[in-house]
């Protein structure tokens, strides 16, 4: 076949094109399809499957021949073996299109609505911000008293105790305005010195935005700045997961696809246009009214953000292109709101040490200040703050996408259906678990189990099946399973073994000895990363440790303590703090003072470098333990035990 051929997404409807030999994924990418990828369309991850059938489908005027697509692939033969590719699938990454084709995108292949919130969290400054109004009205000029129009206004402002000077578009705009309404206006002021707009004498207020750019979701809360009301907030999924699911494989398409930046660029400035406009929408703005706009988030979505390739931060030795305070003019962004808009965002602090943990640590200043003091922000690469004795020192450790669902068999995103509790009977090792959206306790042992809404395991219920798991003796501190202790709750896995969460004639639900091993590797980097800066510091114990982030919102203090995440920490010194990224964003925005601190605070923040520092490797190994589980020795499951013979009903 030559010449272009006919793409048909389901149940989307999108119409697409596309160049013989072209993988499907590409054509989804291209197309703006929902379709899963961690590994950015390598064949590894699985997860891009798409449905199949020959036919005619007169509903869209083609007819798919059995070799619309190419042939089976080696990646998709060993996917089928090993049960992660279902009868009647095709991964999109590997399936070529030869001809015109009707492919379904299913319910599992695609992105779900998220139910991770990023409510703000309370913060206390003065209401001091960069957007000021100013209701003047000026005199009528005479013959023999006629200064210029502007020199009125700025006289006017000075009796406020600032000095300004006009920009052009206010300058255009200011004649029209005090001919209409008797001389008055509001003239609208930036940094107490600049005149960047004049409005009517009308009732308006100036708006400015704090957006928490994460790599999985984006945060935005709008306030009023004139009285420093929060008047809407809301979040959305991270459009570039369907270029990959983590930072990684995100500057791993950029540098395998030319001109990939400017295409993850689009994405996320396209996403915030549209929740801005949103915003705008709902409280009934004028055009003009959302002047301030601060951004906040890790070094690659700020470098992609500002459209800088992040191809340096995927590599050592993570060089930035910049880290201090940045800021430019709103219409480079195409963000749909005014010319005379600001963009800015945080200064960071090297390496994988971005601007929202930065706007984190903004956040617990004063708490953090003169004490011994953990920020923690859990996610595909965490960020570590440590204060202690006066120095402040800061690392990212890699702990990979499993406690957010990814690497984990049946993990998923925090959706509804999600699994995000989980108990063990002790006595008869029997779990029960609830689940997002849902107030009771679900187990396979009620007869209606079947008819409940239970998708997979989230990031929260990933944290705590591992310590219960442990805490019953499930498996040792070495992360081994030990089927012995509860045969009828395990059945083998090849040369392994899984424990059965959910037993169910359809969709069984199972923690696998590679999910544990994921776990385990996640939660040793980041113990790591944290033993680091203790020993940085010489730092011997923690007044408290703050989780920053939405994930860390939805973790129990005792879990996170019991699965020994953090070193010498505590239930009762843990606490969430929320989305303090954002909140941080929000000071700045909120007060002028807040910004000119924390680009002093940074300046003090020590970046210690996990990769070369020779002791990372020692704590790794060492954290790699589950605290609660029984002692290794004597354990005789090494993946090779006797078979179960039950399975669990």
């Amino acid at each position: 076949m030559s010449g272009k051929h006919k793409v048909i997404f389901t149940p989307s409807g999108i119409r697409a094109t596309a160049e013989p030999g072209q993988s499907v994924y590409n054509v989804a990418l291209a197309s703006g399809v929902d379709i899963l990828s961690i590994c950015g369309g390598k064949g590894l991850c699985r997860r891009c499957q798409i449905e199949f059938e020959p036919g005619d489908y007169s509903k869209f005027g083609i007819k798919v021949e059995d070799g619309s697509l190419s042939g089976w692939t080696d990646s998709e033969e060993k996917a089928v073996k090993r049960g992660d590719l279902k009868p009647g699938r095709r991964l999109a990454c590997r399936a070529q299109v030869l001809g015109d084709v009707v492919v379904n995108v299913p319910d599992d292949a695609r992105h779900q609505v998220s139910s991770i919130s990023k409510d703000s969290t309370g913060f206390e400054t003065e209401l001091n911000p960069a957007i000021k109004l100013f209701m003047v009205k000026l005199p009528v000029p005479q013959l023999d008293d006629n200064p210029s129009d502007t020199e009125a206004l700025i006289a006017a402002l000075r009796e406020f105790g600032v000095d300004t000077q006009i920009e052009l578009r206010p300058l255009a705009k200011l004649q029209p305005i005090l001919a209409q309404h008797e001389r008055e206006l509001i003239a609208v002021v930036r940094d107490d010195k600049w005149i960047i707009d004049v409005w009517p004498p009308a009732p308006f207020d100036a708006y400015g935005a704090a957006i928490d750019i994460g790599s999985t979701s984006v945060a935005l809360y709008l306030y009023d700045l004139t009285n420093g009301a929060l008047v809407h907030q809301a979040s959305a999924m991270n459009p570039q997961i369907r270029f990959g699911e983590d930072l990684m494989s995100r500057v791993s398409y950029v540098m395998m696809n030319k001109g990939g930046e400017e295409k993850l660029t689009a994405e996320i400035r396209g996403q915030i246009a549209k929740m801005l406009e949103d915003a705008r929408a709902k409280l009934d703005l004028g055009p003009n009214q959302i002047l301030e706009v601060v951004l906040v988030g890790n070094p690659i979505m700020h470098h992609l953000f500002l459209g800088l390739n992040p191809v340096e931060l995927g590599q050592a030795p993570f060089t930035l292109a910049v880290k201090d305070w940045f800021e430019a003019p709103a219409p480079r962004f195409n963000l749909g709101i005014s010319e005379t808009a600001r963009i800015s965002m945080l200064p960071l602090v090297g390496g994988h040490v971005g601007a929202d943990t930065t706007g984190a640590y903004l956040s617990q200043l004063d708490v953090m200040t003169g004490r011994s003091v953990l920020l923690v922000d859990i996610g595909t690469n965490a960020e570590i703050v440590l204060s202690h004795g006066g120095r402040v020192a800061a690392c990212s450790s890699p702990t990979g996408p499993a406690f957010e669902g990814a690497e984990i068999s049946a993990g998923v995103r925090a959706t509804p259906g999600a699994i995000e509790r989980v108990r063990i009977d002790r006595e008869t090792f029997q779990p029960s678990f609830r689940v997002i959206g849902g107030e009771e306790w679900l187990s396979d042992a009620q007869d209606d189990i079947a008819d409940k809404r239970v998708v997979g395991i989230c990031g929260s219920g990933i944290f705590e099946v591992m310590v219960e798991l442990a805490s019953a003796g499930l498996i040792n501190e070495g992360g081994l399973f030990r089927p012995e202790a509860a045969p009828h709750r395990f059945m083998q896995d090849g040369q392994s073994w899984k424990y059965v969460l959910l037993d169910r004639p359809e969709n069984p639900l199972y923690v696998k000895q590679t999910d544990v091993r994921a776990v385990q590797l996640a939660k040793a980097a980041l113990a790591a990363g944290v033993n680091l800066l203790v020993d940085f510091l010489e730092c011997p114990g923690f007044d408290e440790v703050l989780l920053a982030g939405a994930f860390g919102t939805h973790l129990d203090s005792q879990y996170v303590a019991d699965i020994g995440i953090i070193p010498m920490a505590s239930a009762a010194q843990i606490r969430s703090v929320g989305n303090a990224a954002g909140m941080g964003a929000a000071m700045t925005l909120y007060n002028q003072a807040e910004k000119a601190r924390i680009i002093e605070a940074v300046k003090h923040i020590i970046k210690v470098e996990t990769a070369t520092e020779p002791k990372f490797q020692d704590y790794f190994v060492a954290a790699m333990k589950f605290p609660t589980a029984p002692k290794q020795e004597g354990d005789a499951a090494t993946g090779r035990g006797r078979r179960s013979r039950n399975r669990a009903r």
